[in-house]
């Protein structure tokens, strides 16, 4: 059975931490990065880190970056509004204009007298063909790698203590860890006790398209079905990170769960999950795409095991509670005392200083 931990997890002491420079890392790549002194200049080369460095530099979480890529603009701009009104210093920050694939303004960089650039796992194989990282370090700018994406439950804890000790606040890092650490153990645990182990499709940004059926491999999504223990159907069919699978294929892999995950975007196709949005407006988008041509024929549609999610959890440090939404939807029942919501609310307001605003996370 999972107990509640959260009191258990603010009462316990934490150590004293500070770092010394010079201080040398091994990021989540494997490299190790060297830092002369604590970072004051930092680039995000995904603008999403910026939720991570709320965990971190809690009471102004852009005080360090001079540069970035303002994907929470670009792609979830509830979340956007909500950073800039209540630091309004973010609009200021130069937004290089590029996607999370991996892109850099090198003139950028260099103007801003960078000493610290954050960059994305995943992002690695396009900084390194366009030449960006011998660049940077020709230039010595150190780039520390972290991931929450392509491999969420080995290198999520890392990355966040990572920054922690790279931006000396491993006081703060520590605490959100053992925080994560604990909800984690209670999900695997749980995943672990079940007789079956559910297969399940899962559809990002459901309605993007006008078609199903795209999705994720063993990473983002498709990587946190796994670490809850579910079967990915998409991993078993993809060649790559994400793609699309025919309708018949989905059905004939007899998936036991269907979840979709979105977010309030211009598209009103998409699910709109996130803050400002009530559960009607979520239900009416909700179930049209579920009664899309086709998807009738999939068993857990017929079922009514069908699910939806909101989307942004799958790419920076909070998805653990992406990770709880998924396992209820998987073990109907089984998992009362997972509330993903609450330890969602949990995150906000005693790990950064964000407004604490209703938001809807799933459905139903």
């Amino acid at each position: 059975m999972i107990r509640p931990l959260l009191a258990l997890t603010l009462a316990m002491p934490l150590a004293s931490f500070a770092s010394t420079y010079p201080l040398t890392l091994t990021d989540v790549d494997g490299q190790k990065v060297t830092l002369t002194h604590e970072p004051q200049r930092v680039v995000l080369q995904d603008g999403r880190d910026i939720l991570a460095l709320a965990l971190l530099d809690r009471q102004s979480p852009f005080h360090r970056v001079v540069a970035w890529n303002n994907m929470p603009k670009k792609q979830d701009i509830q979340s956007w509004d909500l950073l800039r009104k209540t630091w309004p210093e973010a609009e200021k920050i130069t937004d290089m204009g590029f996607s999370d694939q991996g892109e850099i303004n090198l003139e950028t960089v260099l103007s801003k007298k960078t000493d610290l650039v954050i960059a994305q796992w995943r992002a690695k194989p396009a900084l390194k063909q366009t030449g960006v990282l011998a660049a940077l370090a020709k230039l010595n700018i150190p780039v520390l790698f972290v991931d929450y994406e392509l491999e969420p439950v080995k290198n999520t804890k890392k990355s966040i203590e990572l920054l922690g000790k790279a931006l000396n606040k491993e006081k703060e890092a520590q605490s959100y860890a053992t925080f994560y650490q604990e909800r984690l153990d209670a999900i695997l645990s749980a995943a672990k006790s079940m007789d079956k182990t559910p297969t399940v499709f899962i559809e990002p940004i459901a309605g993007n398209t006008e078609n199903c059926c795209f999705t994720h491999s063993h990473n983002g999504w498709g990587g946190l079905v796994e670490a809850v223990g579910g079967r990915n159907i998409g991993s078993e069919l993809l060649p790559g990170n994400a793609g699309f699978v025919s309708l018949e294929k989905v059905i004939s892999m007899k998936p036991d769960v269907y979840i979709m995950s979105g977010s309030r975007r211009p598209n009103v196709n998409v699910l709109p999950f996130g803050y400002g949005v009530t559960p009607q407006q979520v239900s009416v988008v909700f179930n049209k795409l579920k009664n899309r041509q086709g998807l009738n024929q999939i068993q857990p549609i017929q079922d009514g095991n069908v699910y939806g999610v909101y989307h942004h959890f799958y790419n920076h440090p909070y998805n653990i509670i992406g990770m709880e939404i998924i396992a209820k939807d998987l073990y109907q029942g089984k998992l009362n005392n997972l509330d993903p919501l609450n330890d969602y609310h949990h995150i906000i307001r005693d790990f950064t200083k964000l407004p604490d605003e209703n938001i809807i996370l799933s459905y139903p």
